[in-house]
């Protein structure tokens, strides 16, 4: 058995694993989407699988950003919450086994000299998106000490506290589910860092002075691209989740996982796309090497994702090799909408599905 649930995360990402067999179902949790998420769905997924005895093995953090972290911030406070309530552990949500999670520090900050000198210069301003861009290091250092107050060991089996290509072992097994870290390499998070190194020094300044254009590239440039992506298998299926990760830095850590072929190709049966489908982390190269049967997107219009380029990117390249596709959605959107205008849907050899409205999750089945 192998399946994914997407769970209503509006603009951020949530999604549960499932595996194991229909008997002895076991899970893994993907990011915990923005504010909200836990109390309006995420709760109500987890509930009834804990009831039934059942726990997750892995909880894992694609990366600090709060449309993907403050989820299971919610989760771990409940937890917490839990254990004073009933230190028995009778009634509480459900148990965690682990927890995988690259802190700024260790993926970005080795020398600890960024994130004290970022915080310095947004002290000296009010400004709303300042705050912004900290707030995912104070969330992921947040989501550590929950995790250490709880017992809940982290990034077992990887060597420095980082999970990345270079110094991943063998994939990591739970029952019938295999997960291989195929992103970050090493070379990119050192090319990240040179990067926000490079940035900081230049835009010093317009950081402590809270320009807003400034602060927002800073927001979305550098946590998203040190996105922990995994390759996820189970009874001959495939997964690939991407977080917020950019394509070639994808394909980087699919070739040196050995996933690529000799054409420098890869193809899976499900594809969950980058960082909501925006068109910053993807090309329609991409979408040619990397091939799915479907498509997996968490969005709801915020900041324009998905992107009706790459929605357009992967429809276009499917057609070309006569590739039925299904692009499953949480939420319609303009650029949904745009794109059945563009390209019909029959002509062009694929179907929408979206979440229905009201519902917490949409499951998709890889195998029964």
């Amino acid at each position: 058995m192998f399946k994914v649930q997407m769970i209503q995360a509006e603009f951020g990402d949530c999604l549960l694993l499932e595996y194991g067999s229909a008997a002895t179902p076991r899970y893994t949790l993907i990011d915990g989407g923005p504010p909200h998420t836990f109390d309006d769905h995420l709760e109500g997924v987890l509930k009834p699988i804990g009831s039934a005895g059942n726990k997750l093995d892995l909880a894992m953090l694609s990366h600090v950003d709060k449309d993907h972290v403050v989820g299971l911030l919610d989760l771990l406070a409940r937890l917490r919450s839990d254990a004073v309530t009933d230190p028995t552990g009778d009634t509480r949500l459900i148990a965690i086994d682990g927890l995988w999670h690259n802190s700024f520090a260790r993926a970005l900050d080795v020398h600890g000299t960024l994130a004290p000198r970022l915080a310095a210069a947004t002290q000296s301003t009010s400004s709303v998106l300042a705050a912004e861009a900290t707030r995912g290091v104070a969330e992921g250092n947040a989501l550590r000490l929950a995790a250490r107050v709880l017992g809940l060991p982290t990034n077992v089996g990887f060597p420095n506290d980082l999970i990345c290509v270079d110094d991943a072992p063998a994939p990591v097994v739970f029952d019938n589910l295999s997960l291989t870290v195929v992103g970050p390499t090493q070379t990119n998070l050192d090319e990240l860092r040179d990067q926000w190194e490079t940035w900081l020094v230049a835009h010093e300044d317009a950081v402590a002075s809270g320009n807003p254009v400034v602060l927002a590239n800073s927001d979305r440039s550098i946590p998203n691209l040190s996105s922990i992506m995994v390759l996820a298998e189970a009874d001959g299926k495939s997964l690939l989740l991407t977080g917020d990760g950019r394509s070639d830095h994808l394909l980087d850590g699919l070739a040196q996982a050995g996933r690529l072929d000799a054409a420098g190709r890869c193809h899976v049966d499900v594809l969950k796309v980058s960082h909501h489908g925006s068109d910053r982390n993807a090309t329609k190269t991409f979408f040619r090497k990397v091939t799915a049967d479907r498509y997996l997107i968490s969005a709801n219009g915020k900041d324009g994702n998905p992107d009706l380029p790459t929605l357009t990117w992967i429809v276009e390249t499917a057609a070309d090799e006569n590739r039925p596709i299904e692009i499953l959605l949480t939420n319609a959107t303009p650029s949904t909408q745009q794109l059945v205008q563009d390209l019909d849907p029959q002509t062009h050899g694929y179907e929408l599905t979206f979440l229905p409205p009201g519902e917490s999750s949409l499951t998709v089945v890889l195998a029964p």
